[in-house]
């Protein structure tokens, strides 16, 4: 684990606008996200691409781990969930506000893909789980340039 591994609570849209610049680019397998509808929660585990140690010079992913609490709904659109090892890119996480305080958490994928969740309120931890690993690249985009 790294000293200061994230730990992240996110209450408002401005919270959840943090886990998404940690988030971008982060890939999550569709085996590692699961809805569990009597506990009310979203949860999934993937590797994000650490940013801020990219501009120390260190290009390097850690485990993460991010749920959602009072989850009353989560619909997956362009991917197949019967297909558990298809990876996904995560490019975004928006909150979109509803009747105060409920509202829904997008989850933008690449290639089209995402997950909708209905919230009763915003209530959302993000955690880094170790361990750190190199990788060979940095994460591009078109508009990178």
């Amino acid at each position: 684990m790294p000293e200061n591994p994230l730990r992240l609570l996110a209450r408002d849209a401005e919270d959840l606008a943090v886990f998404s610049a940690h988030m971008q680019d982060a890939i999550v397998r569709a085996a590692d996200m699961a809805y569990l509808p009597k506990a009310r929660r979203f949860a999934l585990a993937g590797a994000r691409f650490d940013w801020l140690a990219a501009e120390r010079g260190q290009i390097e992913r850690c485990e993460v781990g991010l749920h959602f609490e009072g989850v009353l709904a989560a619909v997956t659109t362009g991917f197949d969930r019967a297909a558990p090892d298809v990876v996904l890119n995560l490019l975004s996480i928006v909150f979109t506000p509803g009747e105060a305080p409920a509202g829904e958490v997008s989850l933008t994928f690449s290639g089209g893909a995402g997950v909708r969740l209905k919230v009763e309120c915003l209530d959302a931890q993000l955690r880094d789980l170790g361990p750190r690993w190199q990788t060979k690249s940095r994460p591009g985009h078109a508009d990178d340039a």
